[in-house]
């Protein structure tokens, strides 16, 4: 339909108004500008149908649309920032046409924009909650942006769990898009640990699951160290379930190639942590706020710090969890394992304690027969005399 701008306000005010009375269509000639003189309105689109059937000839030809699309093209042109008090002739149907194009396009990138920025943050929250900071913001941009099948980030970091030594941890995070969308998810990261310089280090990998059963990077390398990690597991069916877990470093896992096997100690398996250390003179223990710490930093596979106290002498020890032979793993402050220790200095005490008791006792039965006698002997006397 081509118009005459300056008539633009005055013919959409006048489409409106029949649209009031009921007429849905519009007629008009398309090689002719149209106006308030030129236009007609239709009840019915077989009615407007037949109109631009009789009234088209060799020399005119005649259009019909539904007057809410006349309406609407009206509006974009008034709405566009174009002046319409100029008298000059305007293509309005192709113009409306590339406006709403041109929409159409800035949504969609917006929406393009808006889903890239979800499933951004959707991902920098699995690494932050998985332990691996905050800080990989550029490079998931990056490589989200080259829209590639999947990517790889390497992290790498030195590991000490407050104790003395340098353990390497490297890193590969690995991330795919999903062949339904162009979403990116956090799907695995495949750990190398190397305790010395110039060797094979051992390697695992550690899938990122749904929700907060995922295994963070801490624990990982915990893992890795030989110690054990609680974590709510589920099952097949869904239902949540208590787990220590601890590799076993003799066996894969047939299920994932190269993968050592992850033995479960269920909630079942009558294990008690809190018991276990009850057995030590930890004087954490005495204070909840530190007794809870103390548990919470051992579910997570720590090798934690702890104050033991014997015969009023506290000193620095490590502890850590040993669910396979319910208890727990005490080493010194040079990280030597000590088996017992405080139990059988213990029990040397009371060793010592009945021993001293029998001696005791043996001296007064010894005082109790000798003092007898004498009286014995002293009687046969007084009794000689007489």
């Amino acid at each position: 339909m081509t118009i005459n701008i300056a008539d633009a306000e005055m013919l959409s005010s006048f489409a409106e108004e029949m649209a009031s009375y009921g007429y849905h269509f519009a007629a008009f000639p398309s090689d002719q500008i149209t106006d308030s003189g030129t236009i007609e309105f239709f009840r019915t689109s077989l009615d407007a149908q037949e109109y631009c059937l009789v009234m088209t000839n060799d020399a005119d030809y005649f259009e019909n649309m539904p007057i809410e699309s006349l309406i609407g093209d009206l509006n974009i042109l008034m709405k566009s920032g174009i002046n319409t008090s100029c008298n000059e002739a305007f293509d309005l149907t192709a113009f409306a046409r590339l406006e709403r194009e041109k929409k159409e396009l800035l949504e969609n990138n917006l929406n393009i924009n808006t889903m890239n920025q979800k499933n951004l943050e959707y991902l920098k929250d699995q690494l932050k909650y998985t332990g691996f900071g905050e800080t990989f913001e550029a490079e998931l941009k990056e490589n989200m942006l080259k829209g590639d099948k999947d990517f790889k980030i390497i992290h790498t970091g030195i590991m000490n769990n407050g104790v003395p030594n340098k353990d390497t941890l490297t890193v590969e995070l690995n991330f795919k898009k999903s062949d339904q969308t162009d979403m990116y998810f956090f799907n695995s990261y495949h750990v190398n640990l190397q305790k010395e310089e110039n060797k094979p280090g051992l390697e695992q990998t550690f899938y990122i699951n749904k929700d907060s059963s995922s295994i963070t990077m801490k624990e990982a390398y915990n893992l890795m160290e030989g110690r054990s990690v609680n974590k709510d597991l589920k099952n097949k069916e869904g239902d949540v379930y208590n787990a220590w877990l601890k590799f076993d470093f003799k066996e894969t896992d047939a299920d994932s190639a190269g993968n050592f096997k992850l033995n479960q100690y269920h909630q079942n398996y009558g294990y008690d942590l809190e018991a276990s250390l009850s057995k030590h003179s930890i004087k954490e223990l005495e204070t909840p706020k530190f007794k809870e710490d103390l548990l919470n930093s051992l579910k997570k596979g720590n090798l934690q710090s702890v104050t033991f106290v014997v015969s009023g002498v506290e000193s620095k020890m490590y502890v850590e969890a040993n669910p396979q032979f319910k208890t727990v793993n005490v080493y010194d402050g040079n990280l030597q394992r000590i088996n017992h220790r405080e139990s059988k200095e213990q029990k040397q005490g009371e060793a010592e304690n009945k021993s001293v008791s029998k001696e005791q006792k043996k001296n007064i039965d010894a005082d109790s027969d000798s003092e007898p006698e004498n009286k014995k002997n002293n009687k046969k006397s007084k009794s000689h005399s007489i």
